[in-house]
C-alpha cells in the first residue's frame, strides 16, 4: 500500500460510499419490502414498527449515494460518461424509484387519515422492491464487462443490451434479497414485541437462504455474462477465503437469530453486507470500466484530484459528527 495512487484511493472511497449506502439505505429499502409483503394478524404492527424505524433517518441516508455519484462525475469522467450512457435507462428508473418511494412515504404519513390516499402505501412498498433490484442491474452492468469503448473514448451502445442480460438482473435479485435480510435483522433489534421480533426474525431468515440462492445464481450466470469477475472471485485464496468467511458470517447471523441473540445478529448480518461489497471491490481488480478502463486511465489530474480530496476530508469533519448525532437521537428515541 505504499504506492497508494490517488485514483485508487478515490476507487476505494466509492467503494466505500457503496458498502454505506448498503448498511443504511439498504436497510430501509429492505423495510419497504416487507411493508409489501407484510401478511398475517400483525402485519399492520409490522408496517406500523418498519414506518416507526425508518422514518427519522431515511432521508439523510441518501448522501452516500450522491457521494458515489459525485466522486465518479468528478474524478473519473470518462467512466462516469460511459456508464451513465450506456445504462442511462435503468439509471433513470431507479431515480424515479427512490423519488416515488420517498414522496409517497410521506404522503401515507402525513396525508388525510381518512383513507382517501390509500394507493402511497403500495407505491412506497413497490418502490422499496423495484429500486434495489436496479441498483444491482447498474452494479451487475458495469462490472460484467458488457460496456465497450472505441479509440476516442466513446462508449458504443445500443443503451439495452448492455443490462439486459442474465447476470445484471440476477445481481439485481441478490441485493433485494440482501437488502430484505439486512431490514429484518436491524428490525429484531429496534423492536421490543417479542412476537413482532420473532415475525422479522423468521423473515430474516428465509431472506438470508434467498440471498444465498440469488448468489448462486449470479457466480452461474458470471461464467458467460462477466467473465473477468468470475475469474477473480475464483482464481486467488484471498478470494475463497472472504467467500468463506461471509458465509461464516451468514451461517452465524441465522444461529444468533435463533437463539434469539440479536444484537449479535445485526453484527454479523452487518458484516456479511461489507464482505459481499468488499468482494464486489476486488473483483474489479483495479478496473473502474471492466476491460476497457483501468482507475489509472480513467482518472481526472491531479489538479482535480488533490482538492477534491482535500474538499473531501473538511466536508467529512462536519458530516461524520451530524450522521452520528442522528443516530445517537434517533437511535435512543425508539
Amino acid at each position: 500500500m505504499a504506492d497508494l495512487s490517488l485514483p485508487t484511493v478515490f476507487g476505494l472511497l466509492i467503494a466505500v460510499s457503496v458498502w454505506a449506502y448498503a448498511l443504511t439505505a439498504g436497510a430501509d429499502f429492505g423495510g419497504g419490502v416487507w411493508d409489501l409483503l407484510a401478511s398475517g394478524p400483525r402485519k399492520t404492527e409490522h408496517r406500523r414498527a418498519i414506518a416507526h424505524a425508518i422514518g427519522p433517518i431515511w432521508e439523510a441516508n441518501h448522501v452516500w449515494l450522491i457521494l458515489c455519484i459525485v466522486l465518479l462525475f468528478v474524478a473519473f469522467p470518462t467512466a462516469y460518461a460511459a456508464l451513465l450512457t450506456a445504462l442511462h435507462i435503468p439509471v433513470v428508473a431507479m431515480l424515479v424509484g427512490i423519488t416515488l418511494r420517498g414522496a409517497a412515504f410521506v404522503f401515507r404519513a402525513y396525508g388525510p387519515a381518512d383513507g382517501t390516499w390509500p394507493g402511497w402505501g403500495a407505491v412506497f412498498a413497490s418502490a422499496s422492491a423495484v429500486t434495489p433490484v436496479l441498483l444491482g442491474v447498474i452494479l451487475g452492468a458495469a462490472s460484467s464487462g458488457a460496456i465497450h469503448l472505441d479509440t476516442t473514448g466513446q462508449v458504443h451502445t445500443d443503451f439495452v443490451s448492455e443490462w439486459w442480460a442474465p447476470f445484471p438482473w440476477a445481481v439485481g435479485a441478490m441485493v433485494l434479497a440482501l437488502f430484505a435480510w439486512l431490514a429484518a435483522v436491524y428490525l429484531t433489534v429496534a423492536l421490543r414485541e417479542p412476537a413482532l421480533r420473532d415475525d422479522f426474525a423468521r423473515r430474516a431468515m428465509l431472506a438470508n437462504l434467498a440471498f444465498g440462492g440469488c448468489a448462486a445464481l449470479a457466480a452461474w450466470t458470471a461464467r458467460e455474462g462477466a467473465p473477468h469477475l468470475f475469474a477473480v472471485l475464483t482464481a486467488s485464496a484471498m478470494a475463497w477465503t472472504m467467500q468463506v468467511v461471509t458465509a461464516a458470517a451468514a451461517l452465524g447471523a441465522l444461529w444468533a437469530l435463533h437463539k434469539r441473540r440479536y444484537a449479535l445478529a445485526r453484527v454479523l448480518a452487518a458484516a456479511q453486507v461489507s464482505l459481499v461489497v468488499a468482494a464486489w471491490a476486488v473483483a474489479q481488480n483495479g478496473q473502474i470500466l471492466v476491460g476497457q478502463l483501468t482507475l489509472l486511465q480513467a482518472a481526472a489530474p491531479d489538479g482535480v484530484l488533490v482538492p477534491v480530496l482535500v474538499t473531501l476530508g473538511l466536508g467529512s469533519l462536519a458530516l461524520g459528527p451530524a450522521f452520528w448525532w442522528l443516530f445517537r437521537v434517533f437511535g435512543e428515541s425508539r
